[in-house]
């Protein structure tokens, strides 16, 4: 690993794909931890990409490697380790039939469940070679557990603080000495391989604890972090949100601005965080809440704006844990904080921008009426033609001003903005919106 890292280092190559936001942070920890050969304990809240991150370590094995067929514990040719492969190579020689093991083959992963065993982890007696004759004693009735499985590879184990005490004591061993203890058997396997755990900070989960010792034997204890600024937000939503409509950047910009706010909020309970997965959900809703309209309309193509902001809010409620002086007013808070979002991107875009073409249509007793079974068309019909749609298009930052349906969206997005802003009015009708004059 050590040697495949310097080399992509040297070639600009990125290490850890499919990372947003941790350039100059946790990716430097990482490789100087991965190059110092540290056993490694990601701490941080939810959604922070602990997993993606330990799982993107394959990719600094080899791609394939050799084993020795048939044997439990991937060992190398020239490394036999267990006393039936050391036999076999004995034996045969040269002759030893080999396999090649792919890379992503050579990672283990255990959530950490207060039902895990020491049998799961390192292993036990197995009775069924027992019962075939061989003596207690014998190394082979051994069955090894999922650690010494990943030989010659990465083991992860998520959520480590959730792992029984007992049970962390019988990763001392590897984590110090590289070999395991499994009941009254003397071992002494020569294991090779990287653990990385991942936990959640103490003080939230109250779950249990990394024992002192264990935390000693990790080389490096790095924290993670949600992304530090509003562009590795959008760019991490882009990224993984599976979309089913159009969704415009503006849009995309005020979820990630109404997560950050919700991260921020003192409303809401710190420790516990805001995972990725909140603006993920929240993108992917706000496209669906576009395609369903489209599918009872009839409007091509289904393109999200503003007015399916609000109606996803309500579903985003259980991933956020507020303060418990909040009881009550949960929805309220978040419906607050994504008119507050609107706000943000309405000023960043279009405070600039000269509207007085639409408030003056808007103020000549023309009312607009939106919600989220309002078609594009509909939209742009009410307003009718006025000077500085082009510009508003070209400011929010989308293409296809030619579009309707993204000219609609445009639009209603700089009505939306007016209205907090007080320069027109809008009044709620049980599921449609109407701006008019103020």
């Amino acid at each position: 690993m050590r040697t495949n890292l310097i080399a992509m280092l040297q070639q600009g190559r990125d290490p850890f794909p499919g990372m947003v936001g941790f350039d100059q942070t946790v990716r430097p920890q990482m490789e100087r931890a991965l190059l110092a050969g540290h056993d490694i304990v990601l701490l941080g809240e939810r959604g922070q990409g602990k997993t993606r991150l330990i799982r993107s370590l394959t990719g600094l094995l080899d791609e394939w490697t050799p084993v020795i067929a048939g044997s439990e514990l991937n060992e190398h040719p020239y490394e036999p380790v267990t006393p039936w492969s050391q036999a076999r190579v004995a034996e045969l020689g040269d002759d030893t039939p080999i396999s090649w093991m792919h890379r992503d083959d050579r990672y283990g992963e255990k959530l950490a469940t207060p039902d895990t065993s020491v049998g799961d982890l390192i292993g036990d007696v197995d009775p069924i070679k027992v019962a075939q004759g061989r003596t207690l004693g014998d190394p082979e009735t051994v069955h090894f557990g999922l650690v010494p499985r990943t030989n010659r590879g990465i083991f992860a184990v998520n959520e480590l603080p959730d792992l029984a005490e007992r049970i962390q004591v019988a990763l001392l061993n590897v984590l110090e000495e590289r070999d395991i203890q499994v009941r009254g058997y003397q071992l002494r396997l020569a294991l090779d391989l990287l653990l990385v755990a991942s936990a959640n900070p103490e003080d939230y989960t109250n779950r249990g604890r990394i024992i002192t010792p264990l935390k000693d034997r990790f080389g490096a204890e790095i924290r993670t972090h949600y992304p530090l600024n509003l562009s590795d937000e959008i760019a991490l939503v882009r990224q993984e949100a599976v979309l089913q409509a159009i969704v415009p950047s503006h849009i995309l910009e005020t979820v990630a601005r109404f997560t950050r706010l919700v991260r921020q909020s003192p409303a809401i309970d710190d420790r516990s965080g805001i995972s990725a997965r909140f603006a993920v959900a929240a993108t992917e809703s706000v496209a669906a809440s576009a395609l369903r309209r489209s599918a009872i309309t009839g409007e091509e193509p289904a393109v999200a704006r503003v007015c399916d902001l609000a109606g996803v809010v309500p579903t985003l409620r259980g991933k956020v844990e507020f303060e418990v002086s909040e009881e009550g007013r949960e929805e309220e808070v978040l419906q607050h904080l994504m008119r507050k979002a609107i706000a943000e991107v309405f000023r960043s875009h279009l405070a600039g921008v000269d509207l007085s073409g639409l408030v003056d249509q808007i103020n000549e007793d023309t009312n607009v009426v939106s919600g989220d079974l309002v078609t594009a068309k509909a939209i742009l019909e009410d307003v009718g033609a006025f000077d500085g749609l082009a510009r508003i298009v070209a400011a929010v930052g989308d293409d296809g001003a030619e579009s309707p349906a993204m000219a609609a969206a445009a639009v209603e997005f700089a009505l939306e903005g007016l209205y907090l802003t007080r320069k027109i009015s809008k009044d709620d009708l049980g599921g449609t919106s109407v701006y008019g004059a103020v």
